[in-house]
């Protein structure tokens, strides 16, 4: 069973407490245990007069190395453990009596009379800090930057605290809420990803997809990769999406081998050519039929490791860094299409990275990002017909895109709340919101297990009963 750390998956069938619990306890003594046992048979054979050939210098010496890595092994496993959880947060966490349901607001339609098209583009890895040309061979975003000059976007939009993969990632935007685990229906507490074969995925939540289905959208899910990973497509089916398109529909529309990486996804130069046909389908129909639609699409070229196809030129001594700008000019050339279809005339667009680049081991930008305090995720937000020129609330996380998604959609949802998260098309915040707590309780909140919350929430008891 997956068991995921700030985005590490581990191997456990357990919640993170037996984790640490095995690692910092159970662990130092039961080796403190064998030493004991060690010492008692040695005596033991002393006074049952056994013969001991060492001489008692090496017998002291070899004492003294095995007791000096018997405390080596105990010190670096707990600094190690407590540095991957954050020894100090996980304490608090499991030890809060904080509860995400306390919180959770199910969003409340209140005008329905101005909804429009939307669509909505997450951008693998999409972290804004690598713009920064002081710390970066070059700025990789230019092709939207340039297409988006009149747009929206939020100034320092943050990755919320604990999350990191792109499924984390598409909950958190389009849920309002942590991506957690439970005891149940599957093990592994905390930060946790689920299994590639769930039946359910939190449907004692409302998220995005529901909101858009019971108003009468046409819901679309698009991405290069398989679907089952992690159970994208559980969670899709599950909130409102009507199809579900990924690798599997690319191969057997007859993709040839080179535009995939290896099986795992298709290139985004053709994932976008399929988008081209796919909003004009949907458009057409919506057109015909008055039924809005929500087309949500994620690009794959700029995870690692990096892959350039024929239509990257790679320019730079990191060829990651020429990727990404490749990936996103294939989405400005989407944009361009739009446009020129007069589609951004009728249909919201938001753009936004699915999380922080991540930084494991192997990973490049280690250097400019480690130890970065300035790190945030790149977004923009087309609403047509709007002041796009007007400020959106500067800071926030992750969870308050739900409700902005909504909004950018022509829905107006009851205090501007949804899951956890207030819309950033205002600066008020309810006085019952997370969004109002102060920022260490609010980190509280969002790292403490919730147990109630998703225990309800995996079962598909309503989280509100």
């Amino acid at each position: 069973m997956a068991m995921s750390i700030k985005g590490v998956e581990l191997q456990s069938g357990y919640p993170r407490e037996w984790l640490g619990i095995g690692l910092i306890i159970v662990l130092p003594l039961l080796i403190t245990l064998l030493i004991v046992l060690a010492h008692w048979a040695r005596n033991r054979r002393k006074r049952l007069g056994a013969w001991d050939p060492r001489p008692k210098k090496g017998r002291r010496v070899v004492r003294g190395v095995a007791s000096g890595l018997v405390l080596i092994l105990v010190v670096t496993g707990a600094s190690l453990f407590s540095s991957s959880v954050n020894l100090s947060d996980w304490v608090r966490a499991t030890r809060s009596d904080k509860d995400i349901g306390d919180y959770y607001a199910e969003p409340q339609t209140t005008d329905t009379s101005k909804k429009r098209n939307i669509v909505n583009i997450y951008l693998e890895s999409g972290e804004q800090t690598l713009s920064d040309e002081s710390l970066f061979e070059k700025n990789p975003y230019p092709p939207l930057e340039d297409r988006t000059q009149d747009w929206q976007k939020i100034d320092d939009y943050q990755q919320y605290e604990g999350g990191g993969w792109t499924m984390a990632g598409i909950v958190s935007t389009q849920c309002g809420i942590p991506l957690k685990g439970t005891d149940t229906p599957w093990y592994g507490g905390g930060n946790t990803a689920p299994p590639d074969d769930i039946d359910t995925y939190l449907n004692g939540t409302t998220c995005m997809g529901d909101v858009f289905k019971q108003q009468g959208y046409k819901n679309v899910f698009m991405g290069g990769a398989g679907a089952e990973f992690a159970s994208k497509d559980t969670f899709l089916q599950n909130h409102g999406y009507d199809e579900v398109k990924d690798l599997n529909d690319w191969k057997k529309a007859g993709e040839p081998q080179k535009n995939f990486r290896k099986d795992w996804g298709l290139n985004d130069e053709r994932l976008f050519d399929h988008a081209k046909d796919e909003i004009d389908q949907l458009h057409a129909e919506s057109e015909r039929t008055g039924q809005p639609f929500n087309l949500s699409a994620l690009t794959l070229d700029s995870h690692e490791p990096a892959k350039a196809y024929d239509y990257c030129n790679v320019d730079t001594d990191s060829k990651l860094t020429s990727v990404y700008q490749c990936s996103m000019d294939k989405v400005g050339d989407y944009l361009d299409y739009m446009k020129d279809k007069g589609y951004l005339d009728d249909t919201a667009v938001v753009i936004q990275g699915d999380h922080l680049k991540h930084m494991k081991s192997s990973d490049s930008f280690h250097q400019q990002l480690d130890k970065n305090n300035n790190r945030s995720i790149f977004n923009r937000v087309w609403v047509p017909g709007e002041d796009n020129q007007r400020r959106l609330r500067p800071g926030i996380d992750q969870l308050n895109m739900y409700p902005t998604m909504l909004e950018a959609a022509g829905l107006e949802v009851k205090d501007h709340q949804a899951g956890l998260g207030v819309s950033a098309f205002t600066d008020t915040i309810p006085d019952d919101s997370a969004q109002s707590l102060d920022p260490d309780d609010y980190k509280e909140l969002l790292t403490t297990d919730s147990k109630d919350f998703y225990t309800k929430a995996w079962a598909g008891e309503h989280v509100r009963s």
